[in-house]
């Protein structure tokens, strides 16, 4: 994947993610709305691909004044990762050289790879997630829309000790996906297989398609890393 169809793809899936994402607002306090609904045709602008560099510039501009109205990413590490993406687009376009350009993107790919690495860092120090016992917790009293049926998860240790060292296993050795094309993809294929469960079974659906928008970065980033080894 070249730069510039990496730079496209991941205009479009953040543009996609704060289309979605505004519309929850619509029907919000008056202020919010002031701030979304400028967001949400913003966001048709970028997928469309009208002037992105200034489309950008103006979502950054919005999302500094976001942080201000909620006192912070009100949303936690979806809205964290959201003024990541954006951050390092808006310098991409406005970086007067391709180095520079590349450097900005680059760090995209670099921070994904490290928020799935220092999450199961983080995981694996934990003697609860060890144990399996901090994922039953989140099936026992999540405060999201688990079913009941999914709660009785809660009651079976082996299958969420198995499940618990499963993800932080994965979590810890995503980084060797770089090594390979083949190997990066099926970790992509996993990793947004997880945000997926994590949508339908929690209602986490802001991870997953913003989690997803930050991939063609770690693509295009995954062929200047194995040409950079060789």
């Amino acid at each position: 994947m070249s730069f510039d169809e990496a730079m496209r793809l991941t205009e479009i899936l953040l543009g996609f993610a704060f289309a979605q994402q505004s519309i929850e607002h619509f029907n919000s306090f008056a202020k919010e709305q002031r701030l979304f609904i400028p967001r949400f045709f913003l966001a048709l602008l970028l997928i469309a691909g009208v002037q992105a560099d200034w489309v950008l510039l103006l979502l950054f501009l919005l999302g500094l004044v976001q942080l201000y109205y909620f006192q912070g990413p009100y949303n936690g590490g979806s809205d964290r990762m959201s003024l990541l993406i954006l951050s390092c687009l808006c310098l991409a376009e406005w970086a007067p050289g391709v180095f520079w350009r590349e450097l900005a993107f680059g760090y995209l790919a670099v921070q994904l790879v490290f928020s799935y690495f220092f999450s199961g860092w983080v995981k694996i120090i934990n003697p609860e997630w060890r144990s399996g016992r901090a994922l039953r917790d989140v099936f026992l009293f999540s405060v999201y829309p688990v079913s009941e049926s999914l709660r009785l998860w809660s009651t079976s240790p082996r299958i969420l000790f198995v499940a618990a060292w499963g993800v932080m296993l994965f979590e810890l050795i995503f980084p060797l996906g770089l090594l390979m094309q083949c190997s990066l993809m099926i970790a992509l294929v996993v990793a947004a297989s997880f945000h997926l469960a994590n949508a339908c079974l929690f209602g986490l659906n802001r991870f997953f398609w913003i989690w997803l928008a930050a991939y063609p970065s770690l693509l295009w980033f995954q062929q200047r890393f194995v040409s950079a080894l060789t």
